[in-house]
C-alpha cells in the first residue's frame, strides 16, 4: 500500500490552510479517500444575525463584543451585521428561529448568559434554551451558535471584565469571539457541501 510522505502531507495541509484564509472551501480527495470539506474562516460575503439577550447584560454585553470583533477580524463589516435584542435567554431560540427562517442570513448566533443565584428556575432556562436554540437550526437549515454563558454566582459573571478568570472577557479567549468563528466555518462547509451538490445536479441532467 503505497501512503505519501510526511512531505507531501505538510504540503497539502499547508495549502488547505492557504485556501482557508483566502476564504475558499476545501476539497480534499486522493485516490481511495473520502472526498473531506472543510469550511473557509472567511466571513466575507456572509450576512450574520445575532440575538443577544438583555438579562444579565454585565455578561451578554462583552459576549456580543466579542461575536462582532470575531466577525469584523474575519471580513466582516459592523454595520452589515443586525443584532435583535431578547429579554433573556428563554426567549433566544424563537427570535433566532424566525431569523434563520427568514433567508436572510447566513449563520445566526445566540448570546445569553444563565446565572443560578439569579434565575429560580436555573436548569429550565438553560435546557430551554440549549434544545430551542439546537431545533432552530436543525429546522431552519442555518447554523444558529449556541453562546449562553453559564454561572453559578453572580460574582462569576461579574469577572466577565477579566480575562484571566471568566471565559466572557478578553478578545482571544471570549466565547463570544470563538462563536463568530464557529458561524463563519459552519456557514462556509455549508455553502461547500451544497456547491457540491449543485455540480452533480448538473452532471446529471
Amino acid at each position: 500500500m503505497l501512503r505519501a510522505s510526511p512531505q507531501r502531507l505538510l504540503a497539502r495541509r499547508g495549502s488547505h490552510a492557504q485556501q482557508r484564509s483566502r476564504g475558499q472551501a476545501c476539497r480534499a480527495s486522493s485516490g481511495g479517500s473520502p472526498s473531506t470539506y472543510i469550511g473557509s474562516l472567511s466571513s466575507q460575503g456572509l450576512k450574520f444575525g445575532i440575538v443577544a439577550a438583555r438579562f444579565n447584560e454585565l455578561v451578554t454585553k462583552p459576549l456580543l463584543e466579542g461575536v462582532l470583533e470575531g466577525l469584523e477580524r474575519h471580513g466582516t463589516q459592523r454595520e452589515t451585521v443586525d443584532v435583535a435584542w431578547v429579554p433573556g435567554s428563554f426567549e433566544l431560540p424563537l427570535v433566532a428561529k424566525a431569523m434563520a427562517k427568514s433567508g436572510q442570513y447566513d449563520a445566526v448566533i445566540t448570546v445569553g448568559a444563565v446565572v443560578r443565584g439569579a434565575t429560580a428556575h436555573f436548569d429550565a432556562v438553560v435546557s430551554g434554551a440549549t434544545g430551542g436554540v439546537l431545533n432552530a437550526g436543525l429546522d431552519s437549515g442555518v447554523p444558529v451558535i449556541f453562546c449562553v454563558m453559564t454561572t453559578d454566582t453572580m460574582e462569576q459573571a461579574s469577572a466577565a471584565f477579566d480575562a484571566a478568570l471568566d471565559r466572557a472577557g478578553g478578545k482571544s479567549g471570549n466565547k463570544g469571539f470563538e462563536a463568530a468563528v464557529t458561524a463563519i466555518e459552519t456557514a462556509n462547509v455549508l455553502k461547500a457541501l451544497g456547491q457540491q451538490g449543485l455540480a452533480k445536479g448538473r452532471e446529471a441532467w
